[in-house]
């Protein structure tokens, strides 16, 4: 899953940002309100972490734009404030939850999962299944029928998608975007290569979903009793 972290204080910034990937998120990590629009605008979350007294335009001004573009992705609060007024002000704003610092990092994971929960329909207890597949999200572990393997965090980002997207076909900047921080260089070559790695674990847990491509457009899932085919 990718995560937007807005803090303009660099050290805490800093620490979340080797937190979050810790526990196997794609973060971007940027540090005032022009950034964060510049990213929103570009990019799908699934959660954002944003606080609220950060430079250029404040939080609860990003907040406020990006409903109003529509930007439906779970947004989580952070601040110094604690009153009510200020937690009245965000959540009328749009925002699905709000932390005041200082805060346990442990509930901050938590409150993340909490919000990608609340999430689509298909993703029950945090499975999601295609075919013969099931990919647990919070172990990070593919399975089909009792053979299992744990995905490499690259490999979990990949396949996520793949499954949200079902038997669509994902775009190589698509796959970027998700499983790539923006810091991070990538070709056509990278996520070949990530995807050599998952056909050869779908082979190993004996599943009859496989990965295919279309030259120039890029990847989706499809299980072999399937009948629909791509043009």
């Amino acid at each position: 899953m990718k995560l937007l972290l807005v803090e303009d204080n660099q050290q805490l910034n800093n620490a979340l940002t080797t937190i979050l990937k810790r526990n196997s998120y794609v973060v971007d990590s940027v540090f005032d309100g022009e950034e964060a629009m510049t990213l929103i605008e570009e990019y799908t979350y699934d959660v954002i972490i944003l606080d609220i007294m950060i430079p250029k335009i404040n939080g609860l001004e990003v907040l406020k734009r990006a409903r109003a573009m529509n930007i439906e992705s779970p947004i989580l609060m952070l601040t110094a404030k604690s009153t009510t007024e200020d937690k009245v002000s965000g959540l009328n704003f749009g925002a699905d939850d709000y932390l005041a610092k200082p805060f346990n990092v442990d509930e901050l994971l938590a409150r993340i999962k909490a919000l990608t929960r609340r999430r689509p329909v298909y993703e029950d207890n945090n499975m999601l299944e295609f075919g013969d597949l099931r990919l647990d999200l919070s172990s990070m572990t593919l399975s089909c029928g009792k053979e299992k393997t744990v995905l490499m965090n690259k490999e979990f980002q990949i396949m996520n998608l793949l499954f949200k997207s079902k038997d669509e076909i994902v775009s190589l900047d698509k796959i970027v975007a998700n499983a790539w921080n923006i810091d991070e260089y990538s070709t056509s070559e990278n996520v070949w290569v990530f995807i050599s790695y998952l056909r050869k674990k779908l082979e190993s847990i004996k599943s009859k979903t496989k990965i295919k491509s279309i030259r120039y457009q890029g990847y989706y899932l499809e299980y072999q009793n399937d009948k629909k085919t791509k043009i």
